[in-house]
C-alpha cells in the first residue's frame, strides 16, 4: 500500500500545476498512481486528496466510477474481452472460454504467477473489429484463438514489451508542460492560474471596458 515515490510525487506536483483548481488533477493523479502501483492503493487515495485538497472519500468516488481505475490488485497484463453484442455474434464468448482454457482461470481471475488477468467486459467501441480483446487497453482487432494463443507466448516470453507496457502505463512519453506556459499569477486560494486562463480573462476584461 504506497504514497508517491519521490519520483512521482514531483510529477504529481507537475500535473496539479497545470490546473487553475488543484481538485481537477484528480483523475491524471489517478492514472500516475495506477501506473506505480498497477492498481490504486488506499495510501494512495488519501495521498492524492493532500495534494488536491480534497477527501479520501472524494477520490474514492472518483476512482470507483471508472472502471479502468483497479483498486485490487491485477496481473501485469490485463485481457479484456469483449461479449457485447457485435463481438458475442462473432465469436467473443468462444474466444473468452478459450482464454480462460489457455490461461487455466476464469473470467475475473488473475494466473497464479500474477502475469495474466482475465475480464469478461461491455462494448469496448470496435464493434466492427469484432471479435476484439483488449491487452492493457491496447487493442487486438478480428482476433482468433491461435492468435489469441501467439500473443500469450509472446508475452510469457518477454516479448511485445514496446507495444504493451505493464498494466497502468498509458503512454510512453509523458506530456509536459513548460513553467513559462504552465501558470500564470496565483489565485486568491494560492493555486496558479495556467497562462491561457489570465489571457482569457485580461481579454474578456477588455471588452467590458
Amino acid at each position: 500500500m504506497a504514497r508517491f515515490s519521490e519520483a512521482n510525487l514531483a510529477t504529481a506536483l507537475e500535473i496539479v500545476s497545470r490546473y487553475p483548481r488543484p481538485k481537477s488533477a484528480t483523475i491524471p493523479l489517478l492514472h500516475l498512481a495506477q501506473e506505480q502501483d498497477g492498481y490504486v492503493t488506499d495510501d494512495a487515495m488519501e495521498h492524492i486528496a493532500e495534494l488536491t485538497g480534497t477527501t479520501p472519500v472524494q477520490v474514492l468516488g472518483t476512482c470507483s466510477f471508472y472502471e479502468m481505475f483497479k483498486r485490487e490488485p491485477v496481473g501485469r497484463y490485463l485481457v479484456n474481452i469483449c461479449t457485447n453484442i457485435s463481438c458475442q455474434i462473432m465469436g467473443g464468448e468462444e474466444l473468452l472460454h478459450h482464454a480462460e482454457h489457455v490461461l487455466g482461470i476464469k473470467a475475473g481471475s488473475t494466473t497464479p504467477d500474477g502475469l495474466f488477468t482475465i475480464e469478461d467486459v461491455e462494448c469496448i467501441a470496435a464493434c466492427t473489429e469484432a471479435p476484439c480483446l483488449q491487452v492493457n487497453y491496447r487493442y487486438f482487432h478480428k482476433i482468433s484463438n491461435e492468435e489469441f494463443d501467439e500473443v500469450v507466448a509472446d508475452l510469457r516470453a518477454g516479448r511485445r514489451t514496446d507495444e504493451i507496457p505493464p498494466h497502468g502505463t498509458l503512454a510512453r512519453v509523458r506530456q509536459h508542460i513548460p513553467a513559462d506556459r504552465a501558470a500564470g499569477p496565483a489565485d486568491p486560494a494560492g493555486v496558479p492560474e495556467p497562462v491561457w486562463l489570465s489571457a482569457h480573462a485580461d481579454a474578456a476584461e477588455g471588452e467590458e471596458a
